[in-house]
């Protein structure tokens, strides 16, 4: 039981969310350390691309934390900081890009492709078969039984 525990606990600590951040990176200032990471979960790591630069091992997100941490020793209000930032890597850095010329495409994707897919689906759902009902008419019958009596009467039957 002892070493179900154990097991248990270590399936749960690498369950857990990772972050990245170091111990020398951490304010000792408890207000300051809290707004460098809310200001982290919003910024992109520019080489993992989908990760925060809170959770990210890179380098450049070490860096980016760092100059999160100086921006704000220095006495910048988050939204500065998130500027400065912005102003060095561009719309690109931000976890939530704006809506302008440049990120249109990047916000119009998902819902340009819910739409193809939806039309791809009517599409294919319009072109299927109707079901045909498996009785013959009155003329195919006849058809039928001629074609029969003819057969047997020749023998071949294959």
């Amino acid at each position: 039981m002892n070493q179900f525990i154990r097991v248990l606990a270590i399936a749960l600590a690498l369950a857990s969310p990772a972050f990245a951040v170091e111990p020398d990176e951490i304010l000792s200032d408890p207000a300051l350390e809290e707004r460098a990471r809310s200001i982290s979960t919003g910024l992109r790591c520019v080489v993992c691309q989908n990760q925060n630069i809170d959770s990210s091992n890179a380098g450049v997100a070490r860096d980016l934390r760092l100059l999160v941490r100086e921006r704000l020793l220095e006495g910048d209000t988050n939204n500065e900081v998130v500027s400065y930032i912005r102003a060095r890597y561009g719309d690109y850095v931000l976890m939530s890009p704006p809506l302008n010329g440049a990120t249109l495409m990047l916000w119009a994707t998902p819902f340009v492709l819910v739409l193809v897919s939806v039309g791809a689906f009517v599409m294919v759902a319009c072109r299927r078969p109707t079901k045909q009902s498996s009785e013959l008419s009155a003329a195919e019958n006849t058809e039928l039984d001629a074609f029969l009596a003819s057969s047997g009467k020749n023998g071949d039957l294959s």
